[in-house]
């Protein structure tokens, strides 16, 4: 099995490449040693060191495209992965929202886990999304595990009924089934509280990050305390629109669908927060302004319609999503066109 978890965004032979100045002042944000005080001495390796580094970054949620028959394109799957790795993006994340999890098929999704490992060949972390029922999760986070995969990251259960308890339940289940795999929870529910994710994280030390997508900046702040700040390399969740104000509390890398259409964009606002340019990571931030916004209205009904079209005016991929998304009208497919358009000038 190929190990695809030993890629890093620039910060390899670094335990916690994501902490850096937030806490004990040791250490830049770029990883590099800075007078090491007696009091803090350095940390013994991790075993999951390098999958640590790589969710310290621009986490990217591929889309998944579909031919004129409704089936998954391999050929055009492959290549829009391709154009990811070649513009400098590090680790991709194979069944996500952005990918029409929830739309694709048992089958659909362990092709795309094995499509993305075999595209990415040792050059990006996969971290593979699995979910629904726990057997389901189970069986979907073994084949990530056999397929080469060196993450996973478990989707918020879908559930009318979650019990603190019950959440701890569902992903140490998950987690102990691939011990050897770096582990991610996906959080979306407000309720879900930081020492309930404390306590996944003693019982699992495969558990490694958190991609947070609660949009409340002060709640993200307070969660990832109670959690356990250095426990755990924090993801904002909620991709570049909500990048800036988490990293700031805390965050050290974000998730991504506009740098299927823009890589460029999304790497300069992760070179602006390294480097604690906010007067820089906010101009990048406006010029993306207007195209996530068009993505989160309505509780992001258009979510993946926005990136599709985006990657249809660049005549990269067919814009058809599935039901219960939709295909966008033609006003708002002029508005797309005019920002993807306006990018490149």
């Amino acid at each position: 099995m190929t190990d695809h978890g030993t890629t890093d965004h620039g910060a390899a032979e670094r335990d916690t490449p994501e902490r850096g100045t937030h806490d004990r002042g040791t250490h830049d944000r770029g990883g590099v040693a800075a007078d090491p005080s007696p009091l803090f001495p350095p940390r013994a390796a991790s075993p999951f060191s390098s999958q640590r580094a790589a969710l310290a970054g621009v986490v990217a949620i591929p889309v998944t495209p579909f031919d004129e028959a409704g089936n998954v394109d391999r050929a055009t799957y492959r290549a829009l992965l391709r154009r990811l790795l070649d513009g400098g993006v590090t680790v991709v994340t194979p069944n996500g929202n952005t990918g029409e999890f929830y739309a694709l098929s048992p089958e659909e999704r362990l092709l795309v886990t094995e499509l993305t490992v075999a595209e990415a060949a040792g050059g990006a972390a996969v971290l593979a999304g699995v979910g629904h029922d726990l057997h389901t999760a189970v069986t979907s986070a073994r084949h990530a595990r056999d397929a080469g995969a060196s993450m996973i990251m478990i989707h918020q259960p879908v559930h009318p009924y979650v019990s603190q308890e019950g959440w701890v339940d569902y992903h140490r289940a998950i987690a102990d089934a691939v011990p050897g795999l770096g582990v991610v929870p996906y959080v979306r529910n407000p309720q879900l509280e930081g020492r309930t994710l404390a306590r996944l994280g003693a019982l699992c030390p495969n558990v490694v990050g958190v991609k947070y997508a609660v949009p409340d900046a002060a709640r993200f702040a307070a969660f990832a305390r109670d959690a356990g700040l250095d426990r755990f390399v924090w993801v904002a969740g909620l991709a570049e629109l909500y990048a800036p104000a988490y990293w700031a509390a805390g965050a050290t890398g974000f998730t991504s669908g506009l740098v299927n259409v823009a890589p460029d964009l999304s790497i300069a606002l992760l070179t602006a927060l390294r480097a604690a340019d906010y007067p820089g990571a906010m101009r990048i931030w406006e010029r993306i302004r207007p195209f996530e916004e068009l993505r989160a209205a309505r509780q992001s009904a258009d979510n993946v319609s926005v990136v599709k079209e985006a990657l249809a005016v660049l005549g990269l991929c067919r814009r058809e999503v599935r039901p219960p998304s939709r295909t966008l009208p033609g006003d708002v497919r002029a508005e797309v066109a005019a920002l993807v358009r306006g990018w490149s000038l």
